[in-house]
């Protein structure tokens, strides 16, 4: 049964679309910061609606996925299957609902469908599928499965002599999967330096802390040791996700960001919280989420931004 969420109607996520041609810095970040917080605010209407949905893990990628959907690949929603496109891929599939969102502020599909998350027969199921909403390149969800996709994907795209970039979105508990080592092992060994492994580093699994499961670190450094170049970055930090894609490969050798993010983000009742893995807000968890995450205005942020400098 569906979970009754008409008390939000008021809530209305604009259709943004990607970054103009030729914005400055100022205005990407800020058009990037006003996509996250539309992002944030209707993804717990949709969890509530569904009765299902991963609302941490949602807010930890929410700022990554932005930047990547909104401007930084090579992407266009009226031509979604177009050759020469970068390939994204969600391998931590459980934050379909993320993905979704993303795809609808860039203008995919229409932002009226987001409100069907799973609902019987919508195009929106718990995981996504590459079958039925453009922009998906992948069906996910069965953890691991997301980097030995992006290596053939990528791999592909080298044979074909072409400069498309693979970005694979993944989890860190993930890498607790044998299949994740394999896939980094090979994304070296062809030298596929147009792939790009962006690790969601929040530290929290269902249940538990990483290092409290099977320990990662140090990540950075086992990262280096299987061939790949490593970039580290707040993942929260619209400015430090674009300098990371934005500067030139290693020669000959895939990256691997490590994205340091907080489940939750930024919700202070949330934050770095494990019990918000896998968690439906409550009618007053939404309206205090609402509260805490009003959409910026673009001119007041790019007056922020100005007053940094």
């Amino acid at each position: 049964m569906m979970g009754d969420t008409t008390r939000w109607d008021h809530v209305v996520t604009p259709v943004l679309g990607r970054t103009a041609p030729g914005a400055s810095r100022e205005e990407v970040v800020a058009h990037l910061r006003r996509a996250s917080t539309e992002l944030r605010r209707r993804d717990p209407l949709m969890i509530a609606h569904s009765g299902n949905g991963h609302i941490g893990g949602d807010y930890s990628i929410a700022d990554v996925l932005v930047t990547l959907v909104l401007h930084e690949l090579n992407l266009d929603p009226a031509d979604p299957l177009k050759a020469d496109r970068d390939r994204l891929i969600l391998s931590k599939g459980h934050t379909a609902g993320a993905l979704y969102i993303a795809l609808a502020l860039a203008g995919y599909f229409p932002v009226e469908e987001l409100m069907t998350f799973m609902d019987p027969g919508s195009r929106l199921s718990g995981h996504p599928n590459r079958g039925y909403i453009p922009g998906i390149e992948a069906n996910t969800g069965a953890l691991g499965h997301g980097l030995p996709i992006g290596v053939g994907a990528a791999l592909a795209a080298k044979l074909d002599g072409s400069p498309r970039r693979t970005v694979v979105l993944m989890g860190d508990g993930e890498l607790q999967e044998g299949s994740n080592w394999e896939a980094l092992m090979a994304g070296a060994q062809f030298g596929l330096d147009r792939l790009y492994a962006v690790c969601d580093r929040n530290r929290l699994q269902m249940g538990t802390p990483t290092e409290q499961t099977i320990a990662l670190e140090p990540l950075a450094d086992r990262a280096r040791a299987f061939g790949w170049h490593v970039v580290e970055i707040d993942g929260h930090d619209h400015g430090q996700i674009l300098d990371a894609f934005a500067a030139a490969p290693a020669p000959g050798k895939p990256t691997f960001v490590i994205s340091h993010s907080h489940k939750g983000y930024p919700i202070s009742f949330m934050s770095d919280k494990v019990s918000r893995h896998h968690h439906v807000p409550t009618p007053d968890e939404i309206d205090a989420i609402l509260n805490e995450l009003t959409p910026d205005d673009i001119d007041a942020i790019l007056s922020e931004l100005e007053e940094q400098k």
